[in-house]
């Protein structure tokens, strides 16, 4: 067999007119080699651990604003954050523009290598100080489509590697702001998705505004949450659009949703 070239992966900087003090958002494009970095715990170390999956659209991977300022805030509270840059382009259900529709692939990668990573974190629980029953997902826009899926979808997406993939890729906690992908024709759920008692407690937000992902994608999920007894917060702003992480906004409401996530931590015990 002869080997495929690889479009090599690059960075696209953004001057987005969301930049926060001076800065630019930055995204992966092309990315063919999964990696995960770690922020270790400032001050005080909980024992939680967080991954992050930014969005993107399974196009590409938004590094720094749904990434590294995310894992950093996460630091500063004193959790472990993991930072998932995952494979990308067409590596789960994304909308072709070629034949202006919604695609799903038959072999998700991003969903592969979301697994993989909280296999890893919790491999690794001992050596960076993590409490193993205390590993959340955290995923915006199409990564909060990664973190409903990884709450749901227990069976290994890839054949097993090593010992690792005997480890559960279950997270302890989830939380989704503003998930695509999970609302589908008659505003129904992705049958991808099957919510049950084993689906772990989860946060939700988004922006009725939400130009890009419709509010439907939170309001479906969170029904199937319900009807599944999953303990659930949720929060629908009337203002805040689509990406908002952590930067400014002209909607200052979208600004309290980090103290609305460490409250609900401490809520259901994880802090």
């Amino acid at each position: 067999m002869q080997d495929v070239p690889r479009v090599p992966e690059r960075i696209e900087i953004a001057d987005t007119p969301d930049a926060l003090e001076g800065r630019t958002s930055e995204a992966a494009w092309d990315v063919t080699a999964p990696t995960l970095t770690v922020f270790p715990p400032k001050g005080r170390n909980t024992g939680v651990a967080i991954v992050v999956f930014p969005g993107g659209g399974f196009k590409a991977v938004v590094v720094t604003k749904q990434g590294t300022e995310i894992c950093r805030w996460i630091a500063s509270k004193g959790m472990t954050c993991i930072l998932s840059k995952y494979r990308v382009p067409k590596s789960n259900h994304y909308w072709d523009r070629d034949c202006r529709c919604a695609v799903t692939p038959k072999i998700p990668r991003a969903l592969q290598d979301a697994q993989r990573t909280i296999r890893l974190v919790r491999s690794k629980a001992r050596e960076w100080n993590i409490d193993p029953n205390k590993i959340g997902a955290m995923g915006f826009s199409a990564g909060g489509y990664l973190v409903a899926q990884t709450s749901n979808i227990f069976k290994p997406a890839y054949r097993p590697i090593d010992a690792v993939d005997k480890i559960s890729s279950r997270p302890d906690f989830a939380i989704a702001f503003y998930p695509g992908h999970l609302c589908r024709a008659g505003a129904t759920l992705d049958p991808g998705i099957r919510v049950t008692k084993k689906t772990p407690p989860t946060f939700l937000l988004q922006a009725w505004d939400d130009p890009v992902d419709e509010i439907c994608n939170s309001t479906v999920y969170a029904r199937a949450l319900d009807a599944a007894g999953v303990p659930a917060e949720v929060h629908l702003f009337a203002k805040g659009g689509h990406a908002f992480a952590l930067r400014k906004s002209e909607h200052p409401v979208v600004a309290a949703w980090p103290s609305l996530v460490e409250n609900w931590l401490k809520e259901i015990g994880v802090l």
